[in-house]
């Protein structure tokens, strides 16, 4: 009699089993990608050493059939996340993993073979893949970084101009053009995770300095210009005085200013993991959305990461950026103004190039005004929120000298602080803090060599300029004669060890880093009365 009980018992349990087996995998909700538990899981689990490796890959399905046999499959026994992912997702192919330096090769002689080891396009579209494709050939900046990076692009664009290549350049402009008519604006990088922010407005940049050669440009890419800016300003005629929206902040009256914004309130796709595990020890779901939305911020100013955005000293997790009025932000700003005042002038639109002015002028006071720190002698961001200066003393408090904003006085100061605590063996280091962020000490970046370099050139300290430019320019050097590589960014305070620090490890290629070093070589050729802002 037991027998057969515990014989029917089992009989029982495996059909319960088997039914179980046979429900069906629970409906997909998520509408995009990244709202899978599929990618929730792969991302979390460390599938991939490098986050951004797993959304760059290509996938032989779309994503709600993917989320669908993944569900289905990971109830399965012996179920491998690894071997899923491995039998849905491959990587694209890369010129670059294929290319092999001649060291024989000077440093130049190098850079201008990469620029056809780093070109792409133009892109094919593609349903399984976050590219957004672009219409015209481009120049990406290399390792990680597959696809074209805004802010990184303008100075790639003056290695491409000063080595010959306007046509490249000029077809990344063209690219920055069709972004901003399909999508609204220019977002961080050619990623769809990339579409909930922008990167620092240099695009009204990239078109002035092209049409230093070609005038017909100014005219033709003004539009676009009018659109970015619009994009920047978005919802600026609703908010008070103290208010913010978007990317906009308006202080008093008609005065408003700008801070680094990403509409998004997650953790960022290609950066999932350390993310989610930064926040960890948040109690709330608040203050989790809180601090995603200030991580993302601070991606958008291209500045990810550095202790300038901390509320707290030495505290990633207090990163505010979204508090912040940028010095750097509001210079690009101002140009933009002042680019479009002009434009509208030349086409005959007085009304509309006066307001313009009027408003480029008002920023320029209020930068030389609200972001000089006495104390510190050097431009810092400001806090409107707590209505005073941040006293983080970085390179971006270069950029009102780059704009010619700052007054002598203001310049001389600046330039005393570069040369008494910012410059090192191998050029100038990014803020005066060693975080263990890669946009801190003791690294330096090619973008913040050059706008400090001209600014330094704009207000005639010629022989301070040089003399950086060449220490800058003698440390690519002796990293390239070392590992026949241009990198993303260098040690500047001690020559014999190499970058780190951030999310990821240093990469070569390399974009900016190729164009600053042929500019600067420009720069050293004819040092006199060589600016090379675009006026």
């Amino acid at each position: 009699m037991k027998k057969n009980l515990f014989a029917g018992l089992a009989i029982w349990a495996l059909l319960i089993l088997a039914s179980c087996r046979s429900e069906p995998a629970p409906e997909v909700t998520a509408t995009t990608f990244y709202e899978t538990e599929l990618f929730r899981q792969v991302q979390l689990a460390g599938v991939f050493e490098d986050s951004k490796t797993f959304v760059d890959l290509l996938r032989d399905a779309p994503f709600e059939e993917l989320e669908q046999e993944y569900l289905t499959a990971r109830e399965e026994p012996g179920f491998d996340l690894r071997a899923f992912v491995s039998e849905h997702f491959r990587e694209a192919p890369s010129r670059q993993a294929q290319f092999e330096t001649d060291t024989t090769r000077t440093m130049s002689e190098h850079i201008s073979r990469m620029w056809d080891v780093l070109l792409r396009g133009p892109d094919p579209d593609s349903l399984y893949s976050s590219r957004i494709p672009l219409p015209y050939e481009y120049i990406v900046p290399g390792g990680r970084f597959k696809e074209i990076y805004y802010w990184d692009s303008y100075f790639t664009m003056l290695g491409l101009v000063a080595d010959g290549r306007e046509d490249l350049a000029e077809n990344m402009l063209a690219n920055f053009g069709h972004l901003i008519d399909s999508i609204g604006f220019i977002p961080n990088g050619t990623r769809d995770y990339y579409l909930t922010r922008s990167q620092p407005p240099f695009f009204s940049m990239m078109v002035a300095l092209l049409a230093q050669r070609d005038s017909a440009l100014l005219p033709e890419y003004l539009p676009r210009v009018e659109k970015e800016y619009a994009y920047w300003m978005e919802g600026a005629s609703a908010i008070g005085a103290g208010q913010a929206v978007n990317r906009v902040v308006r202080l008093q009256g008609d005065t408003l200013m700008n801070r680094y914004w990403d509409s998004g309130r997650t953790p960022r796709p290609e950066s999932y993991r350390e993310d989610v595990e930064l926040a960890a020890e948040l109690a709330t779901e608040a203050e989790k959305e809180a601090l995603y939305a200030n991580l993302r911020a601070a991606a958008a100013s291209g500045w990810d990461f550095s202790s300038r955005w901390y509320e707290q000293e030495g505290e990633f997790a207090s990163t505010q950026t979204t508090e912040l009025l940028p010095v750097d932000l509001n210079c690009l700003m101002y140009f933009m103004e002042d680019l479009l005042a002009k434009g509208y002038r030349r086409q005959g639109e007085p009304g509309k190039a006066s307001e313009m002015q009027l408003r480029a002028e008002r920023r320029a006071r209020l930068i030389a005004d609200l972001f000089w720190d006495p104390g510190e002698e050097f431009f810092t961001d400001y806090d409107f929120v707590d209505g005073e200066r941040t006293g983080e003393v970085t390179l971006a408090g270069t950029f009102p000298l780059y704009f010619g904003i700052a007054s002598q006085q203001q310049a001389a100061a600046v330039r005393s602080r570069l040369l008494e605590d910012f410059l090192g063996p191998g050029g100038l280091v990014t803020t005066l803090k060693a975080s263990g962020q890669q946009w801190d000490a003791p690294n330096g970046w090619a973008p913040l060599q050059w706008m400090a370099v001209d600014g330094l050139l704009r207000y005639g300290y010629t022989e301070e300029a040089v003399a950086i430019a060449g220490r800058w320019l003698g440390l690519n050097r002796k990293v390239y004669g070392d590992t026949g590589k241009m990198l993303e960014k260098y040690n500047v305070m001690d020559t014999t060890l190499l970058s780190g620090g951030g999310e990821y490890p240093t990469q070569d290629g390399f974009g900016w880093s190729n164009g600053v070093a042929l500019g600067f070589r420009e720069l050293l050729r004819k040092p006199e009365g060589s600016r090379i802002m675009p006026e």
